[in-house]
């Protein structure tokens, strides 16, 4: 879907300061409306009946974000084509550490952490591991469902650098 028409959406509604974050499906809006849920269930019944979009819409506020990226997850990491830092944001997920433990860590994938603040599992997967992450990957799909999205901690920063804006 391109940017323009999700922004159309979002403009739609009433939100203000609406912008896009690359080609990733990120939406960056100011909204007086506080409660996730409530704001959830509304874009995503106007995605779904503006431009047919399915799934699940995810919500997280700047302070939730701006705290994550001052948490500083992955010190001394760098992003890079082989070495991915990532960030796996749950739709509903649980404010308190939803049970890592079972999270399948090996070759490939080196998991750094929950935080509860933000809903997200923060990992470092290794691309020079072919097939290695996708346990992970699907680990966090069978576990949580299809109400996930995994983002780069690049394009995190991006989007908090928009919110900032």
């Amino acid at each position: 879907m391109t940017n323009d028409k999700l922004r159309a959406v979002f403009e739609g509604l009433g939100f203000a300061k609406v912008s896009s974050v690359l080609a990733s499906g990120n939406i960056v809006f100011g909204a007086d409306e506080s409660d996730v849920v409530v704001l959830e269930n509304r874009i995503q019944q106007a995605l779904h009946a503006e431009l047919g979009i399915g799934g699940a819409t995810i919500v997280r506020s700047h302070a939730e974000l701006r705290a994550l990226l001052d948490s500083d997850p992955f010190p001394g990491l760098t992003h890079a084509r082989s070495t991915y830092l990532t960030a796996t944001f749950l739709k509903d997920g649980a404010r308190s550490d939803p049970g890592m433990q079972s999270a399948p860590e090996g070759p490939g994938t080196h998991i750094v952490g929950y935080d509860p603040v933000a809903r997200v599992f923060l990992a470092v997967i290794d691309n020079s591991e072919q097939g290695k992450a996708s346990s992970f990957m699907g680990w966090l799909e069978r576990t949580y469902g299809k109400d996930i999205t995994t983002r780069t901690w690049l394009t995190v920063q991006r989007i908090v650098a928009r919110l900032e804006l």
